[in-house]
């Protein structure tokens, strides 16, 4: 007998089987037809006898697909105990077997910015993100929170991601722990800001890289700072290029020369 879950996520519009349920979610991106599964999937989320994995996988596509239950969920989760959730801890991510499930939820919110202007939801997709991001410094994201901001995610989030990298920061100075690289996650999430205030991004990089960061922090810093144009950046390039490891040196090296005080192909000092 074929589950709730194998009609809505495990059989493409086609009617053919899917291996992967990202195949139906993505392919709903251009296929009217998702519509109608709309409602199984939001009563799949909400039934407490279903499986953590199903009940996660019928929210990121609700997500994906910009629908009201999927969006209201996340800010409900988000904004309550981001750990109760019956998934959490059902996606783990590679690197330090944390939960991943809000970098799931980032990435579909992101990705459905599209249908959210076809539906009418692009305020709740705004809100959405905005929730993720104060999460930013409690939960991990997978290395998806910064590559999922695009340039207008970030300027409707802006005060926010100030606000989560500043706690952050505070809370790795006041040394607790985290079971996840929050260091990272947070440079990865100053980082996006380059798309949008170069000057602002550099101000909440500076201090994150400035006290013996990881050699993970620096790798993940090198692709935001080497786009940075101001003065400040070309500053935090250069100290970037002296602390960092070959990896480093080569992102900054792809640079074009700024101003002439920062040379890509010469070592700073």
């Amino acid at each position: 007998m074929t589950t709730a879950y194998e009609r809505l996520l495990g059989t493409g519009f086609d009617g053919a089987p899917a291996d992967d349920p990202y195949d139906v979610i993505y392919g709903g991106y251009d296929d009217p037809a998702h519509r109608d599964r709309v409602p199984g999937l939001t009563t799949l989320l909400a039934d407490p006898g279903a499986a953590a994995g199903e009940r996660l996988m019928a929210l990121v596509a609700l997500v994906s697909w910009a629908e009201p239950a999927g969006f209201e969920a996340v800010v409900r989760a988000a904004g309550t105990d981001p750990r109760a959730t019956p998934w959490y801890g059902w996606s783990t991510d590679r690197w330090f077997s944390a939960d991943r499930s809000y970098g799931l939820l980032c990435e579909a919110a992101a990705g459905s910015d599209e249908l959210a202007g076809e539906k009418g939801t692009s305020e709740l997709r705004t809100a959405t993100l905005r929730a993720l991001v104060a999460l930013a410094d409690r939960e991990g994201f997978d290395d998806r929170l910064g590559d999922c901001l695009d340039a207008r995610a970030v300027r409707d989030c802006l005060p926010g991601i100030r606000t989560a990298v500043e706690r952050g920061l505070a809370r790795m100075r006041a040394g607790e722990r985290f079971h996840f690289d929050v260091e990272t996650q947070l440079v990865d999430l100053a980082g996006a800001v380059t798309q949008v205030d170069e000057e602002l991004a550099v101000e909440l990089l500076t201090p994150l890289l400035g006290n013996a960061p990881s050699g993970r922090a620096l790798r993940h810093a090198a692709g935001p700072v080497s786009r940075c144009r101001v003065p400040a950046g070309r500053a935090l390039a250069a100290r970037l290029w002296d602390s960092g490891d070959a990896y480093v040196r080569e992102v900054l090296g792809a640079r074009e020369p700024a101003g002439g005080d920062f040379r890509p192909d010469v070592q700073a000092g």
